[in-house]
């Protein structure tokens, strides 16, 4: 049993050599795999080098790719994986987030006017535009029990830098229009979010109505605070002065809360009007409106208003309260 065992050993041994030759004749036949003889370290250093066998039928040529596409190749030579090219530039050059820039355009486009440009591109500054909103109209209720409707609405016409703005607002209860205003005035830019303003005012309503010369400024405060300040100067010597500010508070992309205060000045008494000199009548009110799209927004509030000076005794003046708190619903529009 032994020596059978120990015959089956050596057979085996005696096979490996052929099983490596025959693997080595089997690398030998694939295409560009052709092998050249092993090298001996310790032979002589002019030994190192052997001439290469020559070419016949039955030894296979090196591999050829004479007719291949090697674009994809060449392409792939000189790119990180990420497609980036890293040919002549310093890794420590690229920005942290290893933006590329976009590649150059195509085409050129032809010479072409400004007008031509800015019909293109829309990018035209000096394009004229316009804009009408009413801001208020409301119907109220006092804790008299007196019901009006007030509105009030503005619109222009122009570019950036130069407008022509349309303003009024009032008030108009069962025995008509109580108060009312119109305003045209010419509006030029002179710092960012500030104009000045210089144009004419109407005054219609109760009493006489009433022209003025109309001068001021409007624009965005800091803390974006919409502000107003107007002088007058009307017929007889009278001069009156308007200060409006407000401010929008969003509690939401829709939900926003709007305070006003509005302060009259008038240099002299117009009792058939309801205007005392001095400071003449302090406005404050409180507008919760939503946005159901940026140009129609329903609102609810409060207003307060105290009026100052007295004319009771004088015949012909209108019947106004010193002080009166009201509530209103209405609705913004922007077109």
């Amino acid at each position: 049993m032994s020596s059978t065992l120990s015959r089956w050993i050596v057979a085996s041994l005696g096979v490996l050599p052929v099983a490596g030759f025959a693997q080595a004749v089997a690398m030998q036949d694939m295409p560009g795999m052709a092998m050249s003889p092993p090298q001996d370290s310790h032979a002589p250093a002019h030994q190192h080098h052997v001439a290469a066998p020559e070419k016949t039928d039955a030894q296979p040529a090196a591999m050829d790719h004479t007719g291949h596409d090697m674009t994809g190749m060449q392409a792939m030579q000189g790119h990180d994986m990420s497609g980036h090219d890293m040919q002549g530039m310093d890794a420590k050059a690229l920005p942290p987030n290893d933006h590329m820039p976009p590649p150059p355009p195509q085409s050129v486009p032809h010479d072409m006017t400004p007008a031509q440009m800015n019909a293109m591109m829309q990018m035209d500054d000096n394009a004229s535009l316009g804009m009408f909103t009413l801001d208020r109209l409301e119907r109220s209720r006092s804790t008299s029990g007196d019901y009006a409707t007030r509105w009030e609405a503005e619109g222009w016409y122009g570019n950036a830098i130069n407008r022509l703005w349309l303003k009024t607002e009032g008030e108009r209860d069962d025995s008509g229009t109580q108060d009312g205003r119109v305003e045209a005035l010419w509006s030029h830019a002179f710092a960012s979010f500030w104009d000045w303003q210089l144009g004419a005012r109407h005054d219609f309503g109760q009493g006489p109505d009433r022209q003025w010369l109309a001068a001021g400024v409007e624009g965005l405060a800091p803390y974006w605070f919409e502000t107003q300040a107007t002088f007058y100067v009307g017929e007889e010597g009278r001069t009156a002065l308007r200060l409006e500010t407000s401010y929008d508070m969003r509690f939401t992309q829709r939900l926003i809360l709007t305070p006003q205060v509005e302060l009259n000045f008038y240099g002299k008494d117009d009792p058939r009007r309801g205007i005392a000199s001095g400071l003449s009548n302090v406005e404050a009110g409180l507008r919760l409106r939503y946005e159901i799209s940026r140009k129609f927004a329903p609102y609810v509030g409060v207003n307060w208003t105290r009026r100052f000076g007295s004319f009771d005794n004088e015949p012909g003046v209108p019947d106004v309260h010193a002080r009166e708190t009201t509530w209103v619903a209405g609705v913004r529009i922007w077109l």
